[in-house]
């Protein structure tokens, strides 16, 4: 019998995952399933964050899944973060995640943890982040203000349409010198501002790809290709 057997709904391990069923999941892994082995898409790992499963997740990360995620599009810390997931987030940590990994939208998992989890999930977090160029006051209290600032700023229609233009006349200026750094960074601050532009998430992508980057590059062409199924240029760098 193959413990790792693909159905339309995953594998066995990443289907007891997705439910929770934590006694299952030990005991797949006893019989060698592969911890990382979940969906054609997700692994079991990720299939249980996004369910905040925490047992489950504590369980797969014992059996040796892959902290990193399961592809570009995923990052295990990001979805504990967004779901406050304390525990999740600290066996995470333990199993040596990287802190410093940008969201798809430009964010680090602190700032989504100041926004949807705790004053706890921060200062987990803290020593293990890298600061952030844009938080004046380093710091618990600086961090969860900056991301209320943020939050506060995107009410206003007037201030991200400004926002966005300045960004993006920046981003094409470093684009058009091939700094193709300062370009990423300028096209990862805009997507905070909108999370739905296409046009950005394709040209982060082409930066990714001419930077050798080509799991970051992927990532971006598959969140663009999700927005505009049928745009051609998203095709392109998914291939």
């Amino acid at each position: 019998m193959d413990v790792d057997a693909l159905s339309v709904l995953g594998t066995p391990l990443g289907i007891s995952a997705h439910k929770g069923y934590a006694t299952i999941v030990k005991i797949l892994l006893q019989h060698n399933a592969h911890p990382n082995k979940g969906s054609r898409v997700l692994g079991p790992l990720d299939m249980a964050l996004h369910k905040s499963n925490v047992s489950c997740v504590k369980l797969l990360i014992q059996g040796g899944a892959n902290v990193s995620g399961a592809g570009p599009c995923y990052n295990p810390l990001v979805t504990a973060a967004e779901k406050g997931l304390t525990e999740a987030i600290k066996c995470l940590l333990e199993a040596g995640v990287n802190p410093n990994v940008l969201h798809k939208f430009g964010r680090l998992p602190i700032e989504l943890a100041a926004e949807y989890g705790t004053r706890e999930d921060v200062e987990i977090l803290f020593p293990f982040t890298s600061p952030i160029s844009t938080v004046t006051n380093w710091s618990f209290d600086g961090i969860i203000s900056h991301v209320k600032m943020e939050i506060k700023q995107l009410e206003d229609g007037n201030f991200v349409k400004t926002r966005m233009s300045d960004l993006k006349q920046q981003g094409d200026e470093a684009f058009k010198k091939q700094d193709y750094l300062n370009t990423s960074v300028f096209y990862t601050q805009a997507p905070k501002m909108d999370n739905f532009d296409a046009k950005l998430l394709s040209n982060r992508s082409l930066c990714w790809l001419r930077m050798g980057n080509g799991e970051r590059d992927f990532g971006d062409a598959h969140e663009c290709r999700e927005l505009h199924p049928k745009w051609a240029k998203a095709q392109l760098y998914c291939l």
